[in-house]
């Protein structure tokens, strides 16, 4: 593999397959896989994951807002793509590329329903969520008849799936209250199959879920987090493999004397002779201020190199003192052994947020 000879996200695309095969692996047979793409897949690039994903078979995918299905449908991908939060001023591009919304209030349901009817639809795929617990978006127990009878009343949509939300599946200390939201969704379920008539599929599962709660399962679960690499536990990250590595170069090394400031704000002072080396990566990179003044660290040829100073907007300076280094030696931001989670970690984080924020300016190297 050629070193690094500027700002780069590689993205291995065999750690990708070796992510959905393990969670794939603990699943029965009949039970289908949404992989979710949503923001910028996961940092990394939604369409080439998105296309890679496809033909291991994936059954579903999943995206935050419509426009993000739209750049998939444009890209070529024909597999259901569920809309986890669709606002109404895009009812009409959902249907127009074939996405599926997810409904969470009657507001969004009594419109998606006005739009698909002016749509001339019949029948059109619409998923409905409620909430168990996590109280951010989704429909509660008590709106179950009402939203029968609504769907009763129309012939423009039917019901593709129910779903609902885990809130802390990946936090042992809550299982009994994870329990309760599954057995909650259990009860909605048979509820809503009663009233309306025909099973839609049924899905409550994330990445952790899939991994702490098997029972839970269902027709189908999501997975976002766990592809690209993280399994929220140091006993599911060993069988799993960031995808995404970040790396950069050395673009110049300083010499500091005692009482010399680095950075803006002149937030680093030196209390003695110092090596630093600045590095062509800042927040507008996705390297967030907060990694600043020795809370976040880079990797120099086996070495860890603090962030020193506050994070530039294209730029970083980290400590070399006490590094063999010289410009233009490669730098490595996070990869699979200096994780994403480690350096998330540094600054009171989580990988989410870190690799997330890697802007679309930074250039993405596919290994196939």
């Amino acid at each position: 593999m050629l070193k690094a000879q500027e700002t780069v996200l590689e993205i291995d695309l065999n750690a990708l397959k070796h992510n959905f095969k393990h969670l794939k692996s603990k699943l029965n047979n009949n039970t289908k896989f949404l992989a979710v793409v949503k923001a910028f897949g996961y940092g990394s690039d939604a369409i080439e994951i998105a296309k890679y994903l496809q033909n291991l078979n994936v059954d579903y995918f999943a995206v935050a807002y419509a426009n993000e299905g739209v750049d998939l449908r444009k890209a070529g991908i024909s597999k259901p793509i569920l809309v986890l939060h669709p606002l109404t001023s895009n009812f009409k591009a959902i249907i127009e590329y074939c996405l599926e919304p997810s409904l969470y209030n009657i507001k969004v349901l009594n419109e998606f329903i006005e739009v698909a009817a002016k749509e001339n639809q019949t029948n059109y795929p619409v998923h409905i969520k409620f909430n168990t617990g996590l109280n951010r978006l989704g429909f509660n127990k008590n709106d179950l008849d009402q939203i029968v009878t609504k769907l009763k009343n129309t012939s423009s949509v039917k019901v593709k799936s129910i779903f609902s939300h885990l809130a802390a599946s990946e936090d042992l200390d809550e299982k009994a209250f994870t329990l309760n939201q599954i057995e909650t969704f259990k009860t909605i379920a048979q509820n809503f199959i009663e009233a309306i008539g025909y099973k839609p599929i049924l899905h409550t599962c994330n990445t952790s879920g899939i991994l702490n709660y098997p029972e839970a399962h269902f027709d189908m679960v999501r997975s976002g987090i766990g592809l690209y690499g993280f399994g929220n536990s140091e006993k599911e990250n060993k069988n799993l493999k960031p995808i995404a590595s970040l790396k950069t170069v050395i673009s110049q090394i300083h010499k500091i004397d005692r009482g010399e400031s680095v950075g803006y704000n002149r937030a680093y002072k030196s209390a003695g002779f110092v090596k630093t080396a600045t590095l062509p990566i800042g927040h507008a990179d996705g390297i967030g201020r907060q990694y600043g003044n020795e809370k976040g660290y880079v990797i120099i040829n086996g070495k860890q190199a603090p962030i020193i100073g506050n994070v530039c907007m294209d730029m970083i300076m980290v400590n070399v003192t006490d590094i063999d280094c010289k410009e233009g030696d490669e730098v490595i931001v996070f990869d699979t052994i200096s994780t994403a989670e480690n350096l998330a970690q540094t600054a009171g984080t989580i990988s989410y947020e870190l690799i997330t924020s890697i802007s679309q300016r930074v250039k993405r190297i596919f290994l196939r």
